[in-house]
């Protein structure tokens, strides 16, 4: 495997498709329409950029942590497949592509991208600390939208508070997805001392909380539709989104932790394109 593989294999690379659709809507919004290809593509730089910083620093703060876990001791830097300093300087190298790209785009990206990194880094952190780390996933998530929306409008102009709606449904249902992902390590966190959710309810209440986050997502990505007078379309992307998010915890009926990945990644991926595709949909039916 080469090393720009081992690279993309440790940032997971692929788990990018979360939060881009979400940014893309941002701009789409803020743009009612196409944004400029030019903002666009530094969007996307800035997004990547900003998301492989913080896999990476996730990475090298766990290293310890995944190394006593059976299900990631298997990870690059933990196998040696990557070394540390080259950890850091792609570390490092990222963070400074994202600051980049944030000026490009507009000065008051650049000077917000800082305390964005915060969040950003600041998560990996959190388990160590408070239960609360899986809603610190969802905020960093959710800074795509807002960013995306900022980096085209240039301003905090009217109609700034659609894409915290957004975000604020981003945080819901990042969190109740890692939730229920975090249910594999239950024995793991309780043994480690590290703070979870699963490890304080058990996975039933886990999964219980869980489904009323992804009610509270459905809510405010409902808000963001009415403050922002779309379409039908988008609401009908929401309705599908909904049975995306019941089929999730449809596969972990019975306790089926096994189905989990899938679970994750398959269900979660098509979530932010359905949504994206419905907002698209809408946006055009306004001609």
């Amino acid at each position: 495997m080469s090393k720009l593989a081992r690279t993309l294999r440790m940032i997971r690379f692929e788990h990018s498709v979360f939060a881009l659709p979400f940014a893309l809507a941002g701009a789409w919004l803020a743009a009612r329409g196409l944004p400029p290809w030019a903002d666009l593509a530094w969007i996307v730089v800035a997004a990547v950029a900003a998301r492989s910083a913080a896999m990476a620093f996730n990475r090298i703060v766990d290293r310890d942590v995944d190394a006593a876990n059976p299900r990631t001791s298997n990870r690059e830097l933990v196998t040696g497949a990557l070394d540390l300093r080259y950890a850091w300087g792609f570390t490092l190298a990222n963070t400074a592509v994202f600051v980049a790209a944030s000026f490009v785009l507009a000065p008051i990206c650049g000077w917000l991208s800082l305390p964005v990194l915060l969040v950003l880094f600041g998560y990996s952190l959190l388990k160590r600390f408070t239960l609360l780390c899986h809603f610190g996933l969802g905020l960093a998530l959710a800074c795509a939208p807002s960013g995306a929306w900022l980096a085209v409008a240039k301003d905090f102009l009217p109609g700034w508070d659609v894409p915290v709606w957004i975000g604020a449904g981003v945080v819901s249902w990042v969190a109740g997805f890692d939730l229920l992902y975090a249910i594999q390590d239950l024995s793991f966190d309780r043994g480690a001392g590290l703070r979870s959710i699963p490890a304080r309810l058990g996975a039933g209440r886990t999964r219980a909380l869980s489904g009323a986050l992804f009610l509270l997502a459905l809510v405010a990505w409902v808000g963001a539709g009415l403050r922002a007078e779309l379409a039908w379309p988008y609401f009908a992307g929401l309705a599908a989104c909904a049975g995306l998010l019941a089929s999730e915890h449809w596969l972990l009926r019975g306790g089926r932790i096994d189905r989990i990945p899938m679970a994750f990644f398959t269900v979660n991926s098509w979530v932010g394109v359905v949504y994206f595709v419905g907002l698209l949909a809408a946006l055009g039916w306004e001609g």
